[in-house]
């Protein structure tokens, strides 16, 4: 249980306001996954089965219940007191439904900004080329979380473009010579 406790500390360090959802919704799925709960999350709580159904069904639905219960209070003792109130009496799945209507226009906002980062970014010459390819695959990945996500070669067109001149050289080969490469 001390595994538990410590790993929810990344909850307690993040909660859920007005302004960071998406950086606590990768937190919340990190704690649930641990935990082996994250399955609650896809879909709302099924019909309880009827007490004639064979023990197994019983249990099973016993289990997603109380499994839907733990995700509900890991999710709302994470969450301002004002956002806790609005979610009390919903499942894990619902919470996240209503949290991603209240929050749209802020990721739409978000993904506007981030993507114009994205296709605006250009490495100063002499400028060293790691940390400018990690800043690009961080945006990338950032845009795949807001639910843009991009095909490979694509990625890799944004990192030629956003090349000083001072690489055409390189990029004439990469492209003469069909190279193929993935971002991380």
């Amino acid at each position: 249980m001390s595994n538990n406790l410590s790993l929810r500390t990344i909850l307690t360090d993040c909660k859920l306001n007005d302004t960071n959802f998406l950086d606590w919704h990768r937190n919340v799925l990190i704690v649930l996954t641990h935990e082996k709960i994250e399955y609650v999350l896809d879909g709302p709580m099924p019909q309880e089965p009827e007490p004639t159904a064979p023990a197994a069904v019983r249990n099973a639905y016993k289990k997603h219940k109380d499994d839907n219960r733990e995700a509900s209070c890991i999710m709302i003792a994470s969450m301002t007191p004002q956002l806790q109130q609005q979610h009390m009496n919903m499942g894990a799945y619902d919470i996240v439904q209503h949290l991603r209507e209240l929050f749209e226009q802020q990721s739409r906002t978000v993904r506007y900004d981030t993507s114009k980062e994205l296709f605006r970014c250009k490495m100063a010459e002499g400028a060293p080329v790691a940390p400018h390819v990690l800043k690009i695959i961080g945006l990338i990945e950032k845009l795949a979380e807001l639910g843009f996500k991009m095909d490979q070669e694509l990625n890799v067109d944004l990192v030629l473009q956003s090349l000083p001149d001072s690489f055409s050289q390189f990029v004439m080969n990469y492209q003469m010579n069909n190279l193929q490469h993935t971002l991380p």
